[in-house]
Order: structure tokens, then sequence, then C-alpha cells
């Protein structure tokens, strides 16, 4: 059986949010290098993804070489989805074949959810409970009702559709 998968913000190749601090002064990632944040993705992201499974990435997806995107993307298993977020280059990723669907959002009735990659204000989850989103890192989501999937989150790791609601 298929599985849908959610991730946000793994900023591939973003050698600058090494060096990113949250308010308190703690590095957001802990990884020396780029290529090990890079790799430890890769890693998890094939440890519970499966070949035939859906995945939602919420934005954010890369930085830097374009090159190494377009020769290492195809590593990762499943049929990705794009939700795009505020550093995505949008023509580039919806013009390489490295996404099956590229949407600004994506509501998900059935999953009683809406995906962004901002949390949205209440007002525009009326019709569903939830707004998985990405985009705010380590920071707390703004109500009980938006659920943050970044990568930070979620130990770099995406996490099961059916996950993010029972954790909520």
């Amino acid at each position: 059986m298929k599985d849908i998968w959610i991730t946000s913000d793994t900023h591939f190749n973003h050698e600058n949010i090494l060096k990113f601090e949250d308010n308190l002064g703690n590095k957001i990632r802990d990884f020396h290098y780029v290529q090990e944040m890079n790799e430890t993705i890769i890693q998890n992201w094939n440890s519970v993804v499966k070949q035939g499974d859906k995945v939602y990435h919420l934005g954010d997806v890369m930085f830097g070489s374009k090159d190494w995107f377009a020769l290492n993307w195809p590593r990762l298993n499943g049929s990705k989805n794009l939700i795009v977020g505020n550093h995505d280059d949008i023509k580039y990723l919806s013009s390489g074949g490295f996404f099956k669907k590229v949407y600004m959002w994506r509501l998900l009735k059935e999953h009683n959810m809406l995906l962004t990659h901002v949390p949205v204000h209440e007002s525009s989850i009326r019709k569903v409970e939830f707004n998985v989103h990405g985009h705010i890192h380590r920071q707390k989501s703004p109500t009980k009702r938006h659920i943050n999937v970044c990568v930070e989150k979620t130990n770099y790791t995406p996490i099961n559709i059916d996950e993010v609601l029972k954790g909520k």
C-alpha cells in the first residue's frame, strides 16, 4: 500500500543555514558541513519513503548548485509534489521534472488538512481542522490548529500523514 509523507524546508545545499540561530543563540541545524546535512536528509528520507509512496514537500527545497540538485534529487524515493516555498525557484523546479505536481497550496479534505509553506491565518482553514506547514523551522506553530513539519521538527525525516495528526 502506498503511503503519503510530508516534509518541509530541506534547504538542500544551503551552507548559510548552518550558521542560523534561534532567538536564544542556539544553532537551528547542528551539522558541521552542508554535505553532512544533505546526506542525513537523503538517508532519513529513504529510510521511510518507499519508491511508490507520495511525498508532499512544503517548500524551500534547495539552494546553491542546480547541478548538485539535479544529480542528487533522483536519489530520493517517492513521487514528489511541491507546495511552493518563499525561497523556491518555481521556474527551475517545475520545469526540470523534479516534481509530479507543483501547488501554491493543497487542500486534503480526506485528511482534514490544508498544506501550505507558511502558516496561514485561521480564517483560511475554515474547511479543514489543520494547517500543515513549514517555514518557521524550530519555532512553535501559532495555534493548536497549525502543525509544523519542518525537518528540524521531524528529525530531518519525512513524516507519515497519519502520524502528523496523531502527534497533534
